[in-house]
């Protein structure tokens, strides 16, 4: 395998391409610790340590967890790469719902240029919101309870060259991300994702080790990295397993040449849906915990801060339970619309592929949805189980707030580093035809 880094790094093309990769990577960690104009980064530092607990962070954890940080920083970069990904599902999502973008869908590279360019436009409008949303929470000391001062003038104009700045950075991160894609290794999106939280890492581990002292801190810290390497063990084990649906061509005359007879598969994976249910559940159980924040005296708002946001992050039975179901339902929503039988079913049958003993039409549209839907049970459970992580250590070792191995954050980053190593892989074969794997 080191031999195989060293021919990455032998090969002019490939060495300029993850030199350009680590260059923008850099900048974008660069761009990630410089504040926003008109921020008081003594009195930002201040109420980060009153809120070590991570439970006043609890409501942003996902956009701070993306931008690697910077949020609760309020640097130029604080909205990270949020905002592309949130506009990215919604047009995922209103492909199946408009015929206009399913049209684009099906137009090849013209359309889905389309595509990106309006999610481009709907990141801006996403990131104009989120900034003014995140300002004003900062001016009005809700960002962090209690805390206020984070700003040196809580004028108008101040407010709206902050407002501009990070959305300025937004429109920086993405233009990056696209630079990475076109030009270096990997998807640039997903790698900066990647940076953000790995970046967290150290900070986390050793913030476990630290709130102890003695032995124990140790054995603390020993348990963390082996249940780490366990969960990174069992998610690689399980991003890789797929379901290969066998499907053969029938030979057939073009002209006078012959086509077909050859054998393929279709790849079903267990986890078919990826990170993206976890996202949502996310997403949905923040709509009560914001009702809460802006309705404080209502009964069913001290409900939820009861049951949902609970001392120590969020922890609750309920809150939990909650949030497992969410996640179920939401990775069977993800599948159904992101892959679809009776497509499948379709080009097969227009080419001349059948799936051995299954009958082409509706035969093999009911044995795909089938299939997949007995795949998608354990894809489920399995991503629920990985996501309330984070609250199994806490009620072990009371590391929740800290533990950096689970969730969200673990499912990414194995997930592009799979991604990342096989494109490295695949361009290494074309040159030296040897990957890293002899």
């Amino acid at each position: 395998m080191l031999s195989a880094f060293g021919n990455a790094f032998r090969s002019p093309d490939l060495r300029k391409k993850i030199l350009f990769t680590l260059f923008i990577l850099a900048v974008f960690r660069l761009g990630s610790s410089v504040p926003t104009p008109n921020v008081n980064l003594e009195r930002i530092d201040e109420c980060r340590r009153i809120a070590q607990d991570g439970s006043s962070a609890g409501l942003y954890s996902i956009i701070n967890l993306f931008s690697g940080g910077a949020l609760l920083q309020l640097s130029i970069f604080a909205l990270g790469i949020m905002p592309y990904i949130t506009s990215s599902i919604i047009l995922q999502l209103l492909t199946v719902v408009i015929p206009r973008l399913e049209t684009l869908k099906k137009e090849g590279a013209s359309g889905q240029q389309k595509i990106t360019q309006y999610t481009r436009y709907l990141t801006l409008v996403l990131a104009v919101l989120n900034a003014t949303a995140f300002v004003t929470m900062a001016r009005n000391g809700q960002l962090f309870p209690g805390c206020d001062g984070i700003m040196y003038d809580e004028g108008i104009f101040p407010i709206i060259v902050m407002v501009l700045v990070m959305t300025a950075g937004t429109s920086i991160i993405m233009w990056m991300g696209e630079l990475v894609t076109d030009r270096g290794v990997g998807n640039g999106m997903s790698i900066m994702i990647f940076t953000q939280i790995a970046a967290q890492f150290p900070t986390s581990l050793w913030s476990i080790k630290t709130a102890r002292t003695g032995a124990n801190a140790w054995l603390v810290f020993g348990l963390v990295l082996a249940i780490g390497l366990l969960v990174m063990a069992a998610i690689i084990f399980v991003e890789q397993a797929q379901r290969r649906i066998p499907v053969q061509y029938a030979k057939r005359m073009v002209g006078k040449r012959l086509f077909g007879g050859t054998t393929t598969y279709i790849p079903l994976k267990v986890n078919q849906a990826g990170v993206i249910p976890v996202i949502f559940a996310s997403s949905m159980l923040y709509l009560p915990v914001l009702y809460a924040t802006f309705q404080k005296d209502t009964p069913a708002a001290r409900w939820i801060n009861a049951n949902f946001t609970g001392s120590g992050g969020n922890h609750q039975p309920i809150y939990n339970a909650v949030y497992f179901l969410l996640i179920i339902a939401f990775t069977y929503f993800y599948v159904a619309i992101t892959f679809d039988p009776v497509e499948i079913s379709d080009n097969m049958k227009k080419y001349g592929g059948f799936i051995p003993g299954i009958r082409a039409g509706k035969p093999t549209e009911d044995y795909l949805a089938y299939v997949l839907s007995r795949l998608t049970a354990p894809g489920s459970l399995y991503l629920a189980l990985i996501a309330l992580i984070p609250t199994i250590a806490f009620m072990t070792l009371g590391a929740a707030a800290n533990f950096p191995f689970g969730g969200t954050s673990i499912l990414i980053i194995v997930g592009v580093a799979l991604d990342t190593v096989k494109q490295i892989e695949s361009q290494l074969q074309q040159r030296n035809y040897e990957g890293f794997l002899k």
